[in-house]
């Protein structure tokens, strides 16, 4: 009988071991995209609605942006974090963040560059960019060669309210590029520079900082990395 109840308590404890290195290899396996310090920010913050325009064709490209493969959110845990504080505020006055994007890998970068290149795609024109030519919208800062969001502490956010389940009126749609678009723009009216405000001041107070001719970008002041990344968002 002690020889069966030690044979039984060795069984249990080699149980244990083996969940726990299966349990060990599956997150391996499964997170196994994300670089070190980077999180999932569903992990973080699942309330926060996420809506990457990258991940479909209602962006400036009209393309599936390469390097999305899935509405998948991802930021560094220091971001996500901020951005889970910024939540909690939003909340407290009946709103909710909408995330457009977060991490964005350089090859996402790469394809914007590419495709202000060639002259004939217009598709979205009208909608996106109707007072400048694709060249011009680097000169003037609206596309980069590098990207702050590709070090993964910058994110493309707006608002929604959480009674209607409607955004807020911003001006301008996301990824508009024009003046109208800075953030304290004078072309908007009263109601919109309001709105704005409101998601300006407590991106502001949870330690992101505005980038003025995006009134949606915002960048945590104390990121970790200086560094570009480019895995897949998925």
């Amino acid at each position: 009988y002690n020889k069966f109840i030690h044979i039984y308590s060795l069984t249990k404890l080699y149980m244990r071991l083996f969940i726990i290195i299966l349990l060990g290899f599956s997150t391996v396996f499964f997170n196994n995209n994300l670089e070190d310090g980077f999180v999932y920010l569903k992990d973080i913050d699942d309330s926060i609605i996420v809506d990457l325009k990258y991940y479909s064709s209602e962006n400036f490209t009209g393309q599936l942006v390469e390097g999305y493969h899935s509405n998948t959110a991802i930021l560094t845990n220091e971001a996500a974090s901020a951005l889970s504080n910024a939540q909690d505020d939003f909340n407290k006055l009946g709103y909710s963040l909408i995330l457009y994007d977060a991490y964005r890998p350089q090859r996402a970068v790469d394809f914007f560059v590419q495709w202000s290149k060639n002259h004939n795609d217009t598709i979205n024109k009208r909608i996106y960019y109707p007072n400048f030519k694709k060249l011009e919208l680097f000169k003037l800062g609206y596309i980069a060669y590098k990207s702050g969001h590709s070090r993964g502490s910058t994110v493309d956010v707006s608002l929604v309210e959480i009674s209607t389940s409607k955004e807020l009126d911003m001006g301008t749609i996301f990824d508009y590029f024009g003046a109208e678009s800075h953030t304290f723009s004078d072309d908007i009216n009263e109601k919109q520079k309001s709105n704005r405000l409101i998601l300006y001041e407590i991106m502001s107070q949870n330690g992101f900082k505005n980038y003025a001719k995006e009134w949606w970008h915002f960048t945590l002041e104390k990121e970790p990395f200086k560094k570009y990344f480019d895995f897949l968002v998925k």
